[in-house]
């Protein structure tokens, strides 16, 4: 498939997740707790649904790739072409009824991430990127249909004029909080919440540093290609690849990537 295939065929991916996810939101919807003993990780069945329709036409389509995801695991995750699947990215915000997650829909080709869409049904928005150049389609602002645009990082050299999100300081391993809060500490301006939507705010110009810990390649490798597609920067603490997920900084300006990472070093 080429580019225009892929945004074809994602976008069908998404419409089955919106589909999926959309009747359980701002709901009577149970959450159940798959985390561990003193921690809260919920899962529903609106994910359950969207990774199940997800799946359902990716091996329809392409029974020879593999599938990465949250939900179900994986599935040949050694195939030239892997999907990398979170159906609800930012669940917490979902079962309290915020507009503030996503579907993720990564691809990796022979093990770098070369397409990503970050689909948020209920806002009717979509981030897409190829690593080469991103988009964004949401509601006109005038009249009815859908707009496009491409997105854009914006430039930020300096960390004090810099806006930082994190989706919480509680999720980072207590040796590595201290770390975040010195690039607080020297940013004009930190917001809490996000998840997915925080990096797509990057990619669009609105903010310019993301910083998270304990990520899973579901939780990233769909957001790499709308970030680097924008001119930006994305890697792990060590300034590596960040497909692998772990400690992650994403920034929208290089300048300011290196120097928040001179801080995480510290």
């Amino acid at each position: 498939m080429n580019a225009v295939d892929f945004e074809a065929f994602v976008a069908r991916l998404a419409d089955a997740a919106g589909e999926a996810t959309l009747p359980f939101f701002r709901s009577a919807l149970g959450a159940q707790n798959k985390g561990g003993k003193g921690a809260f990780d919920p899962v529903t069945e609106a994910d359950h649904a969207a990774e199940v329709a997800m799946r359902r036409l990716i091996e329809g389509q392409f029974p020879g790739h593999g599938i990465i995801g949250e939900e179900f695991g994986s599935k040949n995750e050694d195939a030239p072409y892997v999907w990398v699947l979170d159906p609800i990215d930012g669940t917490k915000s979902f079962i309290s009824g915020l507009p503030m997650w996503g579907t993720l829909i990564g691809l990796k080709h022979n093990g770098q991430p070369c397409y990503g869409m970050m689909s948020q049904p209920f806002t009717r928005e979509r981030f897409f990127g190829d690593g080469k150049a991103s988009f964004w389609t949401g509601p006109a602002h005038r009249g009815q249909g859908q707009e496009r645009r491409k997105l854009r990082t914006r430039a930020c050299a300096e960390i004090s004029e810099a806006t930082v999100m994190t989706t919480s300081p509680r999720l980072f391993a207590p040796e590595k909080r201290d770390a975040y809060l010195r690039v607080e500490n020297a940013a004009r301006l930190p917001r809490y919440g996000g998840d997915c939507y925080a990096y797509c705010a990057l990619a669009a110009g609105h903010v310019d540093l993301v910083i998270e810990d304990g990520l899973n390649a579901y939780d990233i490798v769909a957001l790499i290609p709308i970030i680097e597609g924008a001119g930006g920067v994305v890697t792990n603490w060590d300034g590596g690849d960040a497909a692998q997920g772990g400690s992650i900084i994403a920034a929208g300006d290089p300048a300011v990537h290196e120097t928040a990472m001179k801080l995480l070093r510290a």
